[in-house]
């Protein structure tokens, strides 16, 4: 008894004095590079206490310091990354993708490059007289390779910002990196695979990357404006966006235009016009608003919204369900300055569901706008404020596509002047596109009073038109629903820049979201 408690002290003992440790991977890998017998010394438990105070210290700069911290802890605080890629050159690839990170408008110094640099240039001088000359360089360096990697691998993938983050009516659920993926990162095997993985391959993004090269030779000042833009919408390029078809239809606001992509193919291109920018006082009007509640103190924003989404149908002479918004704002004043405004209108007035068919005898000056009992409706018709055609998508703004009965707006530069809405151009030409098929496009047509282009059908035409110029009924134009063909995606998005036949085109920035994006962006970029 005595003899085995003997040996049991003996091996405590042992063990402390580093008999029985085992030699850590890094201290092989560093010895055998170097050919320097002193990393053969390396003592974990003289360096983990090292390591947990500095990663304590850069936890506030660490742009992930929780997955980073959970990824060491279950790695005993040992320098994976270093371990896997300072001898095979890898690291060396992450400094090389972190300084050209500028040709895609970000600053090498968002990754603390010159830092990193300094102490790879450290270890790779070799210039150590003893083994804790070597635990804080193997430890800083270990943890800022470990941030570098997860923050350009997030800001090439995903971009620098979340824009929902900054944007009031951002409504894309953009990817966003995981603490799944992020752990991925730091757990590969291969850290060239990743950088490259991370690249963004986008005919639309390399092409303006192109570009910004371009710029920077021609302009050589990096604060320009135009580089500024350029910059802006690379970013926006970053972000990325669920869209699962092969088709989609692109409304970008700043252009105050549409196009439907099939693939590579543009199938569709025509003008829109968007909704108004907010007053310019907005934010201080809205604080008062929410002080007094009183709809006089009530400041505008009709900016359209940034969406996606997939159609679901086309509606053919639609009603106008009039929202309650315009409802105060608007036809409440030009219904109290002329009583037949809204039977001039074909506007339908309704109390608790029920229409009132004599609208002319109401006494709206005893109703508080704020606390309108109606709810108005324009019907289907040549004067409907949505025109002949709306084009129907899920969201959450109660947002669509659709015809107007005001062309003149499409003759105007600045077209942000819908109450949210997108006026299509030419929506007959955008409706041939949406339906399932030719039979169902030459019954729309017939709908909206055009013939067939099928001569077979002439005659049930022909049979339309009677009935609805018989004098002898009454006929009440109504709504036709249409379904659309399956998967075609809509996104209304924001892009003040753009590649486009090796030119960068720039657009006004209507809505001012440029200097909100930057303001967010600009310690990452300049």
């Amino acid at each position: 008894m005595k003899k085995t408690l003997l040996f049991l002290c003996l091996c405590l003992v042992l063990s402390s004095c580093g008999w029985f440790n085992t030699k850590p991977e890094i201290a092989t890998v560093l010895a055998e590079h170097f050919d320097y017998k002193l990393y053969n010394k390396f003592d974990t438990l003289s360096y983990y206490p090292i390591f947990s105070k500095k990663l304590d210290d850069l936890s506030s700069s660490l742009s992930n310091p929780k997955t980073t911290k959970a990824f060491y802890l279950s790695n005993k605080n040992n320098p994976i990354l270093i371990t896997r890629f300072f001898a095979n050159g890898e690291i060396d690839s992450l400094l090389n993708y972190l300084q050209f990170s500028k040709a895609d408008g970000i600053n090498p110094a968002s990754f603390k490059f010159n830092e990193l640099e300094t102490l790879v240039k450290k270890l790779k001088a070799n210039n150590f007289k003893s083994i804790d000359e070597v635990y804080p360089i193997i430890a800083e360096l270990e943890i800022k390779t470990a941030d570098a990697l997860l923050r350009y691998t997030t800001f090439m993938n995903y971009g620098v910002i979340n824009p929902r983050n900054i944007f009031n009516r951002y409504y894309i659920k953009v990817k966003r990196p995981d603490s799944l993926m992020l752990d991925s990162v730091l757990k590969t095997k291969n850290m060239f695979a990743v950088l490259k993985n991370a690249q963004p391959t986008a005919k639309s993004y390399l092409e303006l990357k192109k570009l910004l090269a371009h710029y920077r030779d021609s302009l050589g000042d990096e604060n320009d404006l135009s580089i500024q833009k350029i910059k802006l919408n690379l970013e926006r390029l970053r972000w990325q966006i669920p869209i699962k078809t092969e088709e989609v239809v692109m409304v970008n606001i700043p252009d105050f235009s549409l196009t439907w992509f099939k693939k590579d193919d543009t199938l569709a291109h025509m003008n829109v016009c968007v909704g108004g920018k907010r007053e310019a006082t907005y934010t201080e009007r809205m604080k008062t608003f929410l002080r007094t509640g009183s709809l006089d103190d009530k400041p505008k924003n009709h900016e359209t919204p940034q969406l996606v989404s997939v159609f679901n149908a086309v509606q053919v002479n639609p009603v106008w369900n009039i929202p309650v918004s315009i409802a105060q704002s608007e036809i409440y004043w030009m219904a109290r300055k002329d009583p037949y405004y809204l039977s001039n209108s074909n506007i339908r007035v309704y109390y608790k569901g029920k229409q009132i068919y004599e609208p002319d005898t109401i006494q709206w000056n005893r109703y508080a706008r704020e606390k309108l009992p109606f709810t108005f409706k324009q019907g289907s018709g040549e004067g409907n404020a949505l025109g002949k055609f709306k084009f129907v998508f899920d969201n959450s703004s109660s947002i669509y596509l659709h015809d107007t009965n005001n062309k003149y707006g499409f003759k105007l530069k600045n077209r942000a002047i819908s109450h949210g809405c997108v006026r299509v151009e030419n929506p007959l030409k955008f409706a041939e596109l949406m339906v399932k098929d030719k039979y169902q496009y030459d019954q729309l047509r017939m709908e909206v009073n055009l013939p067939p282009i099928d001569t077979n059908r002439n005659k049930q035409f022909q049979k339309i038109l009677a009935k609805k110029n018989d004098s002898t009924k009454v006929f009440r134009l109504k709504p036709s629903w249409f379904a659309t063909r399956k998967n075609v995606a809509v996104v209304i998005g924001y892009y003040t820049a753009w590649a486009e036949n090796g030119k960068v085109q720039f657009r006004p920035d209507v809505y001012e979201y440029d200097g909100i994006l930057w303001d967010a962006i600009k310690k990452y970029v300049r």
